[in-house]
């Protein structure tokens, strides 16, 4: 497998590291060559980790090209999220108290490279923080009272690291690379608890207040004691078996970090954090639909290099998709030159990357339900009143804001509709899926795949009622049941 140091500066990692190339993050995110690689290991070490910054995609993208990234985006969102941070740290606090008992200050900053520290006494906790985050360069600090506490974790970019420890640095650079692996009650007449997220004002929910209630009570029916919780209940997600998430989800909200702190935790859950990183940033839907070569309208991942060559390849008028875009929210459609250039300028003074996509109408969208790769339900989702998309949020009429919807039996799906979207599911693992797919031509195009999809009373049980329902509560329980095994 090839080994890949992927940083901002290449001129400035001089190391003699053996079957390991030292390649710009630029050079990783826009050169053909590295998308087209089967096989890689990619050690990113950028500058900047932030949510949509050139160090966010190189781990994206490494992840959507089946290439295996380091640190993952999962490590990097954990980082930012203060309460992930508290639920991961709060199981180091023996160790953290016996390294730092001899520390006569109040406060104590750790500086943690490649899981090692400049001292050999704090080697154990180093390593400890290392294993549970997985970033290159890490900064710990901690304050006294009453004992030690964690006051903040944060990445370190290389030019932060004090000059007089860069030889250790480079040492135990040199030995990470060396490496051959990286590594509440119980309601007594329930057998088990289910947590339902849901967010009050939520602009668009994936599920109506008549689904949430049918989940409700078929869940009671099944064994599970049910309690629709929202996002300031993180603390109290632990006294729970299972979680399911109904709230909109995105990379920055609460929903994730309930995700995040289920898997941590061990809880049941629908549905995994991986999903909603994946699902919700459509760069790495972009590139793991290419690579595993299922058709999509013609698809270009813009950045500032090549966002003038765009309109040659997708013509006019194409469609413009922020990377978080999610029920239609940011995204745009240009119908000439200057609207194009109006709106990529703007995108892109927001995110390093942003989707170009040849403008596919139809009056339809097939929705397939998918569950754990299984199709559980299938719609054709209309478009809105005069709109070319299904939702339209400027509509004056709330009536308006979305189109119609018809409900159809599985096997009457088009072969070629359902076979895509099951591949399409694939790439995303176990879950509960909504893939979106049009028809031009009579050739299926995959449009997107969506985690946290609408399940609505009155239209995605339309034809099979309570068994979509029983479907993904049974799902619930399958993953309960195969961790007493």
């Amino acid at each position: 497998m090839k080994k890949f140091l992927v940083v901002n500066k290449p001129e400035n990692w001089d190391l003699s590291l053996e079957n390991m190339e030292v390649i710009s993050a630029r050079d990783y995110l826009t050169t053909p060559e590295y998308s087209q690689l089967k096989k890689a290991r990619i050690f990113n070490l950028c500058k900047d980790y932030s949510y949509q910054s050139k160090g966010y995609y190189v781990s994206l993208l490494a992840e959507a090209r089946g290439h295996l990234a380091i640190p993952t985006v999962k490590n990097l969102v954990d980082l930012r999220e203060p309460r992930l941070v508290k639920i991961v740290s709060d199981e180091f606090d023996d160790l953290i108290q016996k390294s730092l008992k001899s520390i006569k200050s109040q406060e104590f900053t750790l500086s943690i490279y490649f899981g090692q520290n400049v001292a050999q006494k704090y080697r154990e906790l180093s390593a400890m923080f290392h294993r549970h985050f997985q970033i290159p360069f890490l900064r710990v600090k901690f304050s006294y009272s009453n004992k030690w506490n964690i006051k903040s974790i944060k990445a370190l970019s290389e030019m932060e690291i004090p000059e007089e420890h860069l030889p250790l640095m480079r040492k135990f650079a040199v030995q990470y690379f060396a490496k051959k692996r990286y590594d509440t009650p119980k309601n007594e007449s329930y057998e088990y608890d289910l947590a339902i997220l849901v967010k009050e004002h939520d602009p668009a929910p994936p599920s109506n207040q008549k689904a949430l209630k049918k989940f409700a009570e078929l869940a009671e029916k099944m064994n599970f004691y049910v309690e629709f919780v929202s996002p300031r209940d993180l603390s109290r997600l632990s006294a729970f078996d299972a979680l399911f998430i109904r709230q909109s989800t995105e990379v920055n909200n609460e929903a994730y970090a309930f995700a995040r702190k289920a898997q941590q935790e061990d809880i049941a859950i629908i549905d995994y954090p991986d999903a909603i990183l994946k699902c919700c940033n459509k760069v790495f839907m972009a590139e793991a639909l290419e690579n595993a070569g299922i058709p999509t309208p013609r698809t270009i991942i813009v950045h500032k290099e090549n966002r003038n060559k765009v309109i040659e390849k997708t013509g006019l008028p194409l469609v413009l998709k922020s990377p978080d875009s999610t029920f239609s929210f940011g995204v745009k459609k240009a119908s000439t030159p200057e609207e194009y250039e109006k709106l990529v300028g703007e995108m892109l003074r927001k995110s390093e990357l942003v989707i170009a996509q040849e403008f596919t109408p139809s009056d339809y969208d097939w929705r397939i339900g998918i569950l754990d790769d299984k199709p559980i339900f299938a719609c054709r989702y209309y478009m809105a009143k005069g709109h070319w998309q299904i939702y339209n949020w400027d509509a004056k009429k709330k009536d308006d804001r979305d189109g119609d919807a018809d409900v159809i039996a599985i096997e009457e799906v088009p072969k070629k509709i359902m076979d895509v979207a099951l591949k399409s599911a694939k790439l995303m693992g176990k879950g509960l899926y909504g893939i979106d797919v049009k028809e031009v031509d009579g050739k299926p195009l995959v449009i997107e795949i969506n985690d946290n999809p609408n399940i609505d009373f009155g239209v995605e049980d339309r034809f099979y009622g309570d068994k979509v329902y029983i479907e993904i509560l049974t799902a619930l329980k399958n993953r309960l049941e195969k961790k007493t095994e």
